[in-house]
Protein backbone atom coordinates (compact mmCIF):
# COMPACT_ATOMS: atom_id res chain seq x y z
CA UNK A 1 0.00 0.00 0.00
CA UNK A 2 1.30 3.50 -1.19
CA UNK A 3 1.77 6.03 1.55
CA UNK A 4 0.15 9.15 1.07
CA UNK A 5 1.00 12.57 2.39
CA UNK A 6 -0.21 16.02 1.88
CA UNK A 7 2.67 17.93 0.03
CA UNK A 8 5.23 19.92 2.05
CA UNK A 9 5.98 23.37 0.09
CA UNK A 10 9.60 23.05 0.72
CA UNK A 11 9.89 19.68 -1.40
CA UNK A 12 7.63 21.18 -4.03
CA UNK A 13 9.66 24.29 -4.41
CA UNK A 14 12.74 22.01 -5.06
CA UNK A 15 11.08 19.71 -7.36
CA UNK A 16 9.43 22.41 -9.39
CA UNK A 17 12.54 25.23 -10.72
CA UNK A 18 10.81 28.16 -12.72
CA UNK A 19 12.79 29.04 -16.20
CA UNK A 20 14.04 32.49 -16.06
CA UNK A 21 11.95 34.24 -19.36
CA UNK A 22 14.23 34.74 -22.51
CA UNK A 23 12.88 38.37 -23.78
CA UNK A 24 15.17 38.35 -26.76
CA UNK A 25 12.80 37.00 -29.20
CA UNK A 26 15.18 36.05 -31.72
CA UNK A 27 17.46 34.23 -28.98
CA UNK A 28 14.62 32.44 -28.00
CA UNK A 29 13.97 31.28 -31.32
CA UNK A 30 17.73 30.33 -32.15
CA UNK A 31 18.26 28.68 -28.66
CA UNK A 32 15.16 26.25 -29.15
CA UNK A 33 16.39 25.03 -32.49
CA UNK A 34 18.88 21.91 -31.66
CA UNK A 35 19.39 20.43 -35.32
CA UNK A 36 20.12 21.96 -38.78
CA UNK A 37 16.25 20.64 -39.29
CA UNK A 38 15.16 22.94 -36.73
CA UNK A 39 16.60 25.90 -38.24
CA UNK A 40 15.31 25.11 -41.59
CA UNK A 41 12.03 25.31 -40.26
CA UNK A 42 12.48 28.75 -38.90
CA UNK A 43 13.71 29.78 -41.93
CA UNK A 44 11.04 28.69 -43.62
CA UNK A 45 8.63 30.71 -41.55
CA UNK A 46 10.27 33.95 -41.45
CA UNK A 47 11.35 33.95 -45.18
CA UNK A 48 9.40 34.96 -48.40
CA UNK A 49 8.63 31.61 -50.49
CA UNK A 50 10.24 32.94 -53.19
CA UNK A 51 13.87 33.82 -51.32
CA UNK A 52 13.70 30.31 -49.07
CA UNK A 53 12.92 28.06 -52.28
CA UNK A 54 15.92 29.46 -54.23
CA UNK A 55 17.83 28.19 -51.21
CA UNK A 56 16.02 25.11 -50.40
CA UNK A 57 15.73 23.86 -54.00
CA UNK A 58 17.72 22.30 -56.52
CA UNK A 59 17.47 21.24 -60.26
CA UNK A 60 14.53 19.55 -62.25
CA UNK A 61 13.06 16.57 -59.72
CA UNK A 62 15.67 17.46 -57.08
CA UNK A 63 16.55 13.33 -56.93
CA UNK A 64 20.86 14.10 -56.87
CA UNK A 65 19.88 16.22 -53.50
CA UNK A 66 17.60 13.58 -52.28
CA UNK A 67 20.35 11.37 -52.74
CA UNK A 68 23.17 12.33 -51.46
CA UNK A 69 21.09 13.46 -48.00
CA UNK A 70 19.82 10.20 -47.90
CA UNK A 71 23.60 8.58 -48.80
CA UNK A 72 24.32 9.85 -45.35
CA UNK A 73 21.26 8.93 -43.81
CA UNK A 74 22.55 5.43 -44.50
CA UNK A 75 25.59 5.83 -42.58
CA UNK A 76 26.30 2.69 -40.23
CA UNK A 77 28.72 3.77 -37.12
CA UNK A 78 31.15 1.15 -35.60
CA UNK A 79 32.00 2.72 -32.13
CA UNK A 80 35.13 1.17 -30.32
CA UNK A 81 34.47 0.53 -26.72
CA UNK A 82 36.40 0.76 -23.38
CA UNK A 83 38.28 3.85 -25.33
CA UNK A 84 37.98 6.54 -23.23
CA UNK A 85 37.85 9.94 -25.43
CA UNK A 86 37.07 13.13 -22.93
CA UNK A 87 38.59 15.60 -25.01
CA UNK A 88 38.11 15.28 -28.06
CA UNK A 89 40.10 17.70 -30.46
CA UNK A 90 38.00 18.77 -33.75
CA UNK A 91 40.88 20.97 -35.40
CA UNK A 92 42.54 20.33 -38.35
CA UNK A 93 45.10 21.82 -40.98
CA UNK A 94 44.08 22.39 -43.82
CA UNK A 95 45.03 23.57 -47.05
CA UNK A 96 48.29 25.10 -45.34
CA UNK A 97 46.40 26.55 -42.20
CA UNK A 98 44.02 25.92 -39.59
CA UNK A 99 40.21 25.32 -38.98
CA UNK A 100 39.05 24.72 -35.83
CA UNK A 101 36.68 22.46 -36.86
CA UNK A 102 36.62 20.24 -40.31
CA UNK A 103 34.17 22.72 -42.17
CA UNK A 104 33.58 25.40 -43.56
CA UNK A 105 31.41 27.41 -45.08
CA UNK A 106 30.74 26.85 -48.72
CA UNK A 107 30.22 29.75 -51.52
CA UNK A 108 26.51 31.06 -52.02
CA UNK A 109 24.89 33.15 -54.42
CA UNK A 110 23.02 35.44 -53.55
CA UNK A 111 23.68 35.71 -50.03
CA UNK A 112 21.86 39.02 -48.85
CA UNK A 113 18.24 37.72 -50.87
CA UNK A 114 17.85 35.26 -47.74
CA UNK A 115 18.75 37.58 -45.17
CA UNK A 116 19.90 41.49 -45.23
CA UNK A 117 23.08 40.42 -43.22
CA UNK A 118 24.47 37.83 -45.67
CA UNK A 119 27.70 37.62 -46.32
CA UNK A 120 28.77 39.81 -43.63
CA UNK A 121 27.45 36.91 -41.12
CA UNK A 122 29.03 34.17 -42.44
CA UNK A 123 32.03 35.65 -42.56
CA UNK A 124 32.07 37.44 -39.04
CA UNK A 125 30.93 34.14 -37.77
CA UNK A 126 33.03 31.65 -39.52
CA UNK A 127 36.16 34.27 -38.29
CA UNK A 128 35.11 33.86 -34.29
CA UNK A 129 34.51 29.83 -34.78
CA UNK A 130 38.07 29.52 -36.60
CA UNK A 131 36.88 28.36 -39.49
CA UNK A 132 37.33 29.28 -43.50
CA UNK A 133 34.30 31.24 -45.32
CA UNK A 134 34.04 31.35 -48.98
CA UNK A 135 32.77 34.41 -51.03
CA UNK A 136 30.83 33.49 -53.87
CA UNK A 137 31.63 34.96 -57.62
CA UNK A 138 27.79 35.48 -57.18
CA UNK A 139 28.03 36.78 -53.41
CA UNK A 140 26.24 39.95 -52.59
CA UNK A 141 29.02 41.18 -50.98
CA UNK A 142 32.56 42.44 -51.89
CA UNK A 143 35.71 40.79 -51.64
CA UNK A 144 36.68 43.99 -49.41
CA UNK A 145 34.32 43.75 -47.61
CA UNK A 146 34.20 39.85 -46.24
CA UNK A 147 37.89 40.77 -45.43
CA UNK A 148 36.83 43.60 -43.44
CA UNK A 149 34.07 41.30 -41.59
CA UNK A 150 36.65 38.35 -41.19
CA UNK A 151 40.18 40.54 -41.44
CA UNK A 152 42.26 37.95 -39.86
CA UNK A 153 40.94 34.62 -40.00
CA UNK A 154 41.05 32.50 -43.64
CA UNK A 155 39.01 33.70 -46.60
CA UNK A 156 38.51 31.75 -49.52
CA UNK A 157 37.57 32.67 -52.71
CA UNK A 158 34.75 30.65 -55.73
CA UNK A 159 35.70 31.27 -58.93
CA UNK A 160 33.29 31.02 -61.95
CA UNK A 161 34.82 31.63 -65.08
CA UNK A 162 32.74 34.38 -67.45
CA UNK A 163 32.29 35.04 -70.88
CA UNK A 164 34.41 37.99 -70.06
CA UNK A 165 37.58 36.54 -69.13
CA UNK A 166 38.50 40.04 -68.07
CA UNK A 167 35.36 39.79 -64.91
CA UNK A 168 37.25 36.59 -63.41
CA UNK A 169 41.00 37.84 -64.03
CA UNK A 170 39.97 41.22 -62.03
CA UNK A 171 38.19 38.97 -59.28
CA UNK A 172 41.04 36.48 -59.01
CA UNK A 173 43.60 39.60 -58.29
CA UNK A 174 41.23 41.69 -55.91
CA UNK A 175 40.95 38.20 -53.96
CA UNK A 176 44.86 37.90 -53.80
CA UNK A 177 45.20 41.34 -52.76
CA UNK A 178 43.03 40.75 -49.93
CA UNK A 179 44.74 38.08 -48.76
CA UNK A 180 42.28 35.57 -49.60
CA UNK A 181 44.58 32.15 -49.33
CA UNK A 182 42.81 30.08 -51.36
CA UNK A 183 40.53 30.02 -54.65
CA UNK A 184 37.96 27.43 -55.64
CA UNK A 185 37.64 27.06 -59.14
CA UNK A 186 34.03 25.51 -59.62
CA UNK A 187 33.79 23.66 -63.03
CA UNK A 188 30.17 21.99 -63.32
CA UNK A 189 28.24 25.43 -64.43
CA UNK A 190 28.91 25.16 -67.68
CA UNK A 191 25.11 26.55 -67.76
CA UNK A 192 22.49 26.65 -65.13
CA UNK A 193 20.62 23.62 -63.89
CA UNK A 194 16.87 23.73 -64.31
CA UNK A 195 15.83 25.41 -61.06
CA UNK A 196 11.97 24.64 -61.23
CA UNK A 197 11.00 26.29 -57.94
CA UNK A 198 12.67 29.51 -58.76
CA UNK A 199 10.36 29.36 -62.32
CA UNK A 200 7.34 28.41 -60.68
CA UNK A 201 8.14 31.06 -58.21
CA UNK A 202 8.95 33.98 -60.73
CA UNK A 203 11.94 34.58 -58.40
CA UNK A 204 14.05 36.97 -59.95
CA UNK A 205 16.83 39.39 -59.69
CA UNK A 206 15.56 42.21 -58.23
CA UNK A 207 12.58 40.94 -56.89
CA UNK A 208 9.46 41.59 -59.04
CA UNK A 209 6.36 41.98 -56.92
CA UNK A 210 3.35 40.53 -57.79
CA UNK A 211 -0.22 39.67 -56.14
CA UNK A 212 1.29 36.33 -54.70
CA UNK A 213 4.52 37.77 -53.30
CA UNK A 214 2.78 40.35 -51.61
CA UNK A 215 -0.05 38.01 -50.12
CA UNK A 216 3.35 35.79 -49.39
CA UNK A 217 5.17 39.02 -47.72
CA UNK A 218 2.16 39.94 -45.43
CA UNK A 219 2.59 37.74 -42.71
CA UNK A 220 6.35 38.45 -42.66
CA UNK A 221 7.09 42.17 -43.15
CA UNK A 222 10.59 41.59 -41.28
CA UNK A 223 12.16 40.35 -44.43
CA UNK A 224 11.13 43.38 -47.05
CA UNK A 225 11.56 46.03 -43.98
CA UNK A 226 15.26 44.77 -44.20
CA UNK A 227 15.16 44.71 -47.42
CA UNK A 228 13.81 47.81 -48.38
CA UNK A 229 16.51 49.72 -45.81
CA UNK A 230 19.69 48.62 -46.79
CA UNK A 231 22.00 49.25 -49.35
CA UNK A 232 20.90 47.49 -52.63
CA UNK A 233 22.18 44.81 -53.77
CA UNK A 234 25.37 44.43 -55.52
CA UNK A 235 27.22 41.96 -57.87
CA UNK A 236 30.93 41.86 -58.17
CA UNK A 237 30.53 40.17 -61.55
CA UNK A 238 27.56 41.23 -62.97
CA UNK A 239 26.81 44.35 -65.01
CA UNK A 240 23.17 44.28 -65.04
CA UNK A 241 20.22 42.05 -63.80
CA UNK A 242 16.82 41.13 -64.16
CA UNK A 243 15.85 38.14 -64.95
CA UNK A 244 15.63 34.47 -63.18
CA UNK A 245 18.78 33.38 -61.45
CA UNK A 246 19.21 30.67 -64.69
CA UNK A 247 18.70 33.74 -66.89
CA UNK A 248 21.54 35.72 -65.11
CA UNK A 249 24.27 32.59 -64.82
CA UNK A 250 23.48 31.62 -68.32
CA UNK A 251 24.02 34.87 -69.20
CA UNK A 252 27.51 35.18 -68.08
CA UNK A 253 29.05 31.72 -67.43
CA UNK A 254 31.01 30.47 -70.36
CA UNK A 255 30.09 26.82 -71.13
CA UNK A 256 33.36 26.32 -73.49
CA UNK A 257 35.78 26.64 -70.00
CA UNK A 258 38.77 23.89 -70.14
CA UNK A 259 42.30 23.19 -69.00
CA UNK A 260 43.31 26.05 -70.57
CA UNK A 261 41.67 28.34 -68.12
CA UNK A 262 42.63 26.25 -65.38
CA UNK A 263 46.13 26.96 -66.25
CA UNK A 264 45.96 30.59 -67.04
CA UNK A 265 44.32 30.91 -63.48
CA UNK A 266 46.85 29.11 -61.59
CA UNK A 267 49.20 31.38 -63.06
CA UNK A 268 47.54 34.25 -61.45
CA UNK A 269 47.07 32.67 -58.22
CA UNK A 270 49.24 32.64 -55.72
CA UNK A 271 48.10 30.43 -52.70
CA UNK A 272 46.48 27.03 -52.83
CA UNK A 273 44.17 26.35 -56.21
CA UNK A 274 41.19 23.62 -55.41
CA UNK A 275 38.79 22.53 -58.20
CA UNK A 276 35.15 21.99 -57.19
CA UNK A 277 32.45 20.64 -58.58
CA UNK A 278 34.58 16.69 -59.29
CA UNK A 279 32.58 13.91 -60.06
CA UNK A 280 34.45 11.07 -61.06
CA UNK A 281 37.67 9.29 -60.21
CA UNK A 282 39.31 9.86 -64.12
CA UNK A 283 38.61 13.72 -63.35
CA UNK A 284 40.06 13.88 -59.91
CA UNK A 285 43.29 11.72 -61.26
CA UNK A 286 43.92 14.15 -64.16
CA UNK A 287 43.78 17.16 -61.85
CA UNK A 288 45.89 16.10 -59.65
CA UNK A 289 48.82 16.00 -62.68
CA UNK A 290 47.94 19.13 -63.31
CA UNK A 291 48.83 20.25 -60.40
CA UNK A 292 45.95 21.41 -58.51
CA UNK A 293 46.18 21.14 -54.51
CA UNK A 294 43.09 19.79 -53.70
CA UNK A 295 39.66 18.81 -55.37
CA UNK A 296 36.17 19.18 -53.58
CA UNK A 297 33.52 16.10 -54.90
CA UNK A 298 30.63 18.06 -55.07
CA UNK A 299 27.11 17.92 -57.20
CA UNK A 300 26.33 21.94 -56.77
CA UNK A 301 23.86 20.97 -53.88
CA UNK A 302 21.93 18.79 -56.31
CA UNK A 303 21.34 22.45 -58.19
CA UNK A 304 22.99 21.70 -61.81
CA UNK A 305 22.95 17.82 -63.26
CA UNK A 306 19.97 15.53 -61.91
CA UNK A 307 20.78 12.21 -61.01
CA UNK A 308 24.44 13.12 -60.72
CA UNK A 309 26.79 11.04 -58.62
CA UNK A 310 26.21 11.31 -54.83
CA UNK A 311 29.65 12.69 -53.53
CA UNK A 312 29.53 10.88 -50.22
CA UNK A 313 29.64 7.66 -52.11
CA UNK A 314 32.36 8.64 -54.56
CA UNK A 315 34.38 9.82 -51.80
CA UNK A 316 35.94 6.13 -51.30
CA UNK A 317 37.66 6.06 -54.43
CA UNK A 318 38.88 9.32 -55.11
CA UNK A 319 40.84 9.07 -51.82
CA UNK A 320 42.42 5.59 -52.90
CA UNK A 321 43.29 6.83 -56.52
CA UNK A 322 44.23 10.65 -55.54
CA UNK A 323 44.03 11.38 -51.84
CA UNK A 324 47.83 10.58 -50.92
CA UNK A 325 48.62 13.72 -53.46
CA UNK A 326 45.83 15.48 -53.21
CA UNK A 327 43.56 17.07 -50.43
CA UNK A 328 40.12 15.54 -50.81
CA UNK A 329 37.19 17.71 -49.55
CA UNK A 330 33.34 17.10 -49.82
CA UNK A 331 30.35 18.91 -50.17
CA UNK A 332 26.37 18.13 -50.74
CA UNK A 333 23.81 16.90 -48.44
CA UNK A 334 25.22 18.07 -45.19
CA UNK A 335 22.85 18.56 -42.50
CA UNK A 336 24.36 17.15 -39.55
CA UNK A 337 28.10 16.85 -37.47
CA UNK A 338 27.64 13.14 -38.17
CA UNK A 339 27.73 13.22 -42.14
CA UNK A 340 30.93 15.29 -41.25
CA UNK A 341 32.39 12.53 -39.23
CA UNK A 342 31.63 9.90 -41.26
CA UNK A 343 33.20 12.02 -44.69
CA UNK A 344 36.48 12.33 -42.50
CA UNK A 345 36.13 9.01 -41.50
CA UNK A 346 36.67 7.80 -45.56
CA UNK A 347 39.23 9.92 -45.99
CA UNK A 348 37.91 13.19 -46.53
CA UNK A 349 40.04 16.31 -45.42
CA UNK A 350 37.34 18.59 -44.97
CA UNK A 351 33.73 19.58 -46.01
CA UNK A 352 31.98 22.52 -46.54
CA UNK A 353 28.13 23.63 -45.75
CA UNK A 354 25.92 25.71 -47.59
CA UNK A 355 22.41 25.22 -47.08
CA UNK A 356 23.05 24.55 -43.32
CA UNK A 357 24.63 27.67 -43.16
CA UNK A 358 21.86 29.92 -45.18
CA UNK A 359 19.16 28.19 -42.72
CA UNK A 360 21.40 29.79 -40.09
CA UNK A 361 20.89 33.12 -41.71
CA UNK A 362 17.66 33.38 -42.04
CA UNK A 363 16.87 31.88 -39.04
CA UNK A 364 18.42 34.50 -37.36
CA UNK A 365 21.16 36.57 -39.26
CA UNK A 366 24.73 36.57 -37.56
CA UNK A 367 23.69 35.29 -34.60
CA UNK A 368 21.97 32.54 -36.51
CA UNK A 369 24.93 31.28 -38.47
CA UNK A 370 26.56 30.83 -35.14
CA UNK A 371 23.82 28.70 -33.71
CA UNK A 372 24.66 26.27 -36.96
CA UNK A 373 27.81 26.57 -35.71
CA UNK A 374 27.35 25.55 -32.59
CA UNK A 375 25.03 22.95 -33.69
CA UNK A 376 27.26 20.58 -35.59
CA UNK A 377 30.29 21.35 -33.40
CA UNK A 378 28.15 19.57 -30.77
CA UNK A 379 27.00 16.73 -33.09
CA UNK A 380 30.63 16.32 -34.26
CA UNK A 381 32.19 16.23 -30.59
CA UNK A 382 29.09 13.94 -29.63
CA UNK A 383 30.00 11.59 -32.48
CA UNK A 384 33.35 11.28 -31.77
CA UNK A 385 33.29 10.66 -28.24
CA UNK A 386 30.26 7.64 -28.76
CA UNK A 387 32.61 6.44 -31.43
CA UNK A 388 36.22 6.20 -29.24
CA UNK A 389 38.39 8.76 -30.64
CA UNK A 390 39.39 11.67 -29.40
CA UNK A 391 40.87 13.57 -33.02
CA UNK A 392 40.18 13.92 -36.46
CA UNK A 393 43.41 11.53 -37.34
CA UNK A 394 42.04 8.41 -35.06
CA UNK A 395 39.00 8.49 -37.50
CA UNK A 396 39.57 5.52 -39.97
CA UNK A 397 37.30 3.83 -42.50
CA UNK A 398 36.55 0.64 -40.34
CA UNK A 399 34.48 3.57 -38.25
CA UNK A 400 31.65 3.88 -41.07
CA UNK A 401 29.79 1.71 -43.67
CA UNK A 402 28.09 3.22 -46.37
CA UNK A 403 24.46 1.48 -46.99
CA UNK A 404 22.83 1.67 -49.86
CA UNK A 405 19.44 1.57 -51.52
CA UNK A 406 20.93 2.74 -55.01
CA UNK A 407 22.44 -0.53 -56.32
CA UNK A 408 24.11 -0.04 -59.86
CA UNK A 409 22.70 -2.71 -61.68
CA UNK A 410 25.29 -4.78 -63.78
CA UNK A 411 25.97 -4.71 -67.30
CA UNK A 412 23.98 -6.46 -69.46
CA UNK A 413 24.56 -7.26 -73.01
CA UNK A 414 21.48 -7.09 -75.01
CA UNK A 415 21.29 -8.45 -78.71
CA UNK A 416 18.90 -6.87 -80.92
CA UNK A 417 18.37 -9.78 -82.98
CA UNK A 418 16.66 -11.88 -80.08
Amino acid sequence: MVQRQLPKVGELLELMQFKKPELDARKRRLDAALTIADLRTIAKRRTPKAAFDYTDGAADGELSLDRARRAFEDVEFHPDILRPAADVDTSCQILGGPSALPFGIAPTGFTRLMQTEGETAGASAAAAAGIPFTLSTLGTTSIEGVKAANPVGRNWFQLYVMKDRSISYGLVERAAKAGFDTLQFTVDTPIAGARLRDKRNGFSIPPQLTVGTIVNAIPRPWWWIDFLTTPKLEFASLSTTGGTVGELLNAAMDPTISYDDLDVIRGMWPGKIVVKGVQNVTDAARLVDQGVDGIVLSNHGGRQLDRAPIPFHLLPKVVREVGKDATVMVDTGIMNGADIVASIALGAKFTLIGRAYLYGLMAGGRQGVDRTIAILRSEIERTMTLLGVSSLDELEPRHVTQLTRLVPVADQAVDARV
